[in-house]
Order: structure tokens, then C-alpha cells, then sequence
């Protein structure tokens, strides 16, 4: 009895499909400084496939790489003009959102992933807003999504970057990220995926540290723990400021 067992499990392991392709990573830093001078980075994503099998001929592997920031709560806000004025009307609470998000690809994101694997994955910047909470009354709740698309694409923190990461021999890959001078504190979760055909057969997840250092970490962290005195002292200097100021245009009128 037991030999049969031993056998049906030796039988079922070798049925078992293995790992063909498999991605082996290296990032050029795994941590991002934010400090007074910064004005941006740009982070180096690399690696190798690795293979227990020949590179098949069809369909040719793509790779996707997404990075994303902490998630945060957005309000998006439609503004009509009554009466000549522009005011609010509508809004819509976007309740999680990735603060920074880009998706870098081999060659056009509709060619290297289906939209069944994209709405598996969360792969598109669309997809990777997880939830919009709109009042009954609001009919096109897609339009505010939409809306936040653009306004953080036009900042730079939302980024569809196709054809942007080299694959070499079908084995070693690589690409560019830029990460804009708006950053959110926190991990930076990236993701690697291997498709061949729309289908993903592989994933690797890793993160990037984002911290800000020096006075920019003291001001953050005054403004959290102490904020009477971080007021106090924007407004001393918003005083020392506008009196300097004065006294030299004094100087100068003189």
C-alpha cells in the first residue's frame, strides 16, 4: 500500500508543469533619496530570463514592467461656468489610486497582454485605480477617472511608456524609469512580467525605497509631530522674508 502511494505522488510531482521562464532582476538602486535639491531620478530595471527549457519560436516573449507608489485618496472635481463664473459642481472620491505609476513595455501594452490578463493583473494605468466611489447622481463616473488620468499624466506621475524596455535574444532585458520630483514617501512596489501571446508566464515582484533625508526629512517630520511650531516658524520666516524685502527695495528707492 504504501509503495503505491510513494508511486502516485512520484507520478503526480513529474505531471506537475515546471517553471519554463523565470525572471532574474537587478535594479540599478533600490533606494530613491528626496532631499532639497532634488529634482528627479531615473532608476535602471535589468535582468535575465532564466530557462529549464529552448527559447520557443512563437510567440516571441514580451516583457512589462509597472511601478507604483503608496496609493492615495483623490477628489476630482468638475467645474461648469454659470453666470460667467466657473464653479464646482460635481465630485467624485477616487479612494485608491497609486500616488506614481508607470508601465513600461517591449512593444504596445494591447500586443504583449490580453484584457483578460490585464484585469488579472492590474497591469494598465486604468486598471491600477482600484476604486471610484460616485454618488448615485453621477452617471459618468469614468470621466472623473479619466480626468485624473490626464492631470497626472501631464505631471509626469503617470506614465505609458511602450517600446521602452530592450530585450535582447529573447533572454536579457532592460529599461529606464524616470521618476519625477514629486514624489510620494514611501515603498515603490515593481513588478516584472513575462508574456508570450497576451499571456503572462511569469511575474517577479520587488520595491523601491523612497525617503526624504536631511532637511527636507526634518521638515516633514515637524510638520507631522509638532505642527504649532512648524506654523510658527513658516510664519517667522514669511515675516523675516517680507522685511528683508522691504529694506532692500528701501535701499534701492534711496
Amino acid at each position: 500500500m504504501m509503495r503505491r502511494l510513494a508511486l502516485l505522488i512520484t507520478v503526480l510531482l513529474l505531471a506537475l508543469p515546471a517553471i519554463a521562464e523565470e525572471v532574474v532582476l537587478g535594479l540599478s538602486k533600490d533606494t530613491v533619496s528626496i532631499n532639497t535639491s532634488f529634482d528627479g531620478s531615473e532608476i535602471l530595471i535589468f535582468g535575465a530570463v532564466k530557462r529549464e527549457a529552448p527559447i520557443p519560436d512563437d510567440p516571441r516573449l514580451q516583457v512589462i514592467i509597472t511601478v507604483a507608489g503608496p496609493d492615495e485618496t483623490f477628489t476630482v472635481r468638475r467645474k461648469e461656468k454659470k453666470f460667467g463664473i466657473w464653479v464646482n459642481t460635481d465630485a467624485v472620491e477616487v479612494d485608491r489610486a497609486p500616488s506614481f505609476y508607470a508601465v513600461s513595455t517591449s512593444t504596445a501594452l494591447g500586443l504583449s497582454l490580453s484584457n483578460t490578463e490585464d484585469l488579472r493583473h492590474k497591469v494598465s494605468i486604468p486598471r491600477a485605480i482600484r476604486s471610484v466611489g460616485a454618488p448615485d447622481t453621477i452617471r459618468d463616473a469614468t470621466l472623473f477617472t479619466d480626468a485624473l488620468i490626464r492631470i497626472k499624466s501631464g505631471s509626469n506621475q503617470y506614465q505609458l511608456n511602450e517600446g521602452t524596455v530592450s530585450v535582447d535574444a529573447q533572454t536579457l532585458f532592460r529599461a529606464a524609469i524616470e521618476l519625477p520630483a514629486a514624489l510620494t514617501e514611501g515603498d515603490y512596489e515593481t513588478r516584472i512580467f513575462l508574456t508570450r501571446g497576451g499571456e503572462v508566464i511569469s511575474r517577479y515582484e520587488t520595491s523601491i525605497y523612497v525617503r526624504k533625508v536631511g532637511l527636507e526629512r526634518w521638515l516633514f517630520k515637524l510638520s507631522r509631530e509638532n505642527a504649532l511650531m512648524y506654523g510658527l516658524m513658516s510664519l517667522a520666516i514669511a515675516i523675516s522674508a517680507g522685511w528683508a524685502a522691504s529694506a532692500v527695495f528701501r535701499i534701492f528707492r534711496a
